[in-house]
């Protein structure tokens, strides 16, 4: 699934099951909540912490979750996210192309 079509994927889903479009502000509350589900199950497998009795390790689901959130925000407020994905593409590929071979600190 390309990404212009996972726009329309998950518009028309909205369309058919969802009634309406949650407001963009509803929208960036439930955005920064998937991201914080999505941080918890990373910090409880790669970091420190340790997975709670009944905590699942699911990583794939909370990044959908956020990338779904994302695409609705997108839809609502006109954002082509695959022109947009080429555009930070060419800003870090101009501001960065050299900066991060140099990095000593990567080497």
């Amino acid at each position: 699934m390309t990404i212009d079509e996972a726009q329309k994927s998950v518009d028309d889903w909205i369309k058919k099951y969802g009634v309406r479009y949650f407001s963009e502000l509803t929208n960036m509350a439930c955005l920064t909540e998937e991201v914080g589900e999505l941080a918890r199950v990373i910090a409880r497998k790669y970091g420190d912490q340790s997975f709670k009795t009944g905590e699942k390790e699911n990583l794939e689901e909370e990044m959908a979750d956020v990338l779904w959130v994302l695409i609705c925000l997108a839809n609502q407020t006109g954002v082509n996210l695959t022109k947009a994905l080429e555009q930070s593409f060419a800003k870090k590929t101009n501001r960065d192309k050299d900066r991060h071979i140099n990095n000593q600190k990567l080497k």
